[in-house]
């Protein structure tokens, strides 16, 4: 069994691979900025022990790798803001400098790199083409995982949902109930990913021997006003209070390639057709 290091094992995404490897039988530290009471109530596990820590600390993050001596660091932690260029950045640059080539990591990087301009599916071996200041943050954050640690793996993936605290789940809410103004876009197309399944691939590439990047994401494809439109059926929503738009200025068709994450690996990475109509 691994001695697991998970950073932002509060969030929605760090809460479930903490989990998993908890039930796995791993030794599973995980950093939050947030008092831990607060996050054992939001469902933490009370098996994992926390560790406070402010990820745009360089010397604390380093303090806190050298204490801890994980096998395998996981970096799901992000900005609250996802404007924080300092916490998606510079926070990732120092995960990195602490593991250097000593403690393998795993970073977690998204589709929002991408421009949307290619007219296909965006391959591992695409360059970043960011066009907002979060896209252009997870670019840099890469770039500085890549050069400093080189054996990382560097997961790209998608919208992740599933469980009902994905933010899209959140937002469709927020809009059938008026509690936001909008609309959800038809010409934004994504492949949406269980926070269960990416949870599985992370632990699943933590504990291989694959270096480089990797595309996991959803075996479909959809539009986040059809995304929406899944979320508000499988929930009882009013489906007729949802508006659909086009043309938000953000990265339109960012679809990622899965092939080699299909070929690769032995957790299956769903639709989201299948898994926001399970019952």
């Amino acid at each position: 069994m691994a001695r697991i290091l998970i950073t932002g094992a509060t969030g929605s995404l760090g809460r479930r691979v903490a989990a998993l490897a908890v039930a796995a039988g791993h030794t599973v530290l995980g950093t939050h900025v947030r008092p831990w009471i607060e996050a054992v109530d939001g469902g933490v596990s009370p098996s994992i022990s926390p560790v406070r820590l402010d990820i745009r600390d360089r010397e604390a993050v380093q303090d806190v790798v050298d204490a801890a001596a994980p096998d395998l660091v996981i970096h799901t932690a992000a900005g609250r803001d996802r404007n924080d260029w300092v916490t998606n950045a510079d926070g990732a640059a120092n995960v990195a400098l602490a593991c250097g080539e000593r403690v393998r990591l795993v970073h977690v990087s998204s589709d929002a790199i991408f421009s949307g301009r290619a007219g296909r599916e965006y391959t591992e071996a695409d360059r970043p083409d960011p066009i907002y200041p979060y896209g252009a943050a997870k670019a840099a954050a890469e770039t500085a995982v890549r050069a400093i640690a080189p054996g990382a793996v560097v997961v790209r993936t998608s919208l992740i949902l599933g469980d009902g605290n994905g933010g899209h789940e959140h937002l469709t809410h927020d809009l059938v109930a008026g509690r936001a103004d909008g609309a959800l876009f038809t010409d934004e197309v994504r492949r949406p990913v269980h926070v269960d399944d990416l949870a599985d691939a992370l632990l699943e590439l933590g504990a291989g021997d694959f270096r480089g990047v990797i595309n996991v994401a959803g075996a479909d494809p959809v539009s986040r006003y059809d995304l929406g439109v899944l979320v508000a059926e499988r929930d009882g929503l009013d489906v007729g209070k949802l508006r659909s738009a086009s043309g938000s200025g953000r990265p339109g068709d960012i679809r990622l390639d899965v092939g080699l994450a299909s070929g690769l690996l032995h957790t299956r990475l769903r639709g989201a057709y299948e898994f926001m109509r399970a019952r």
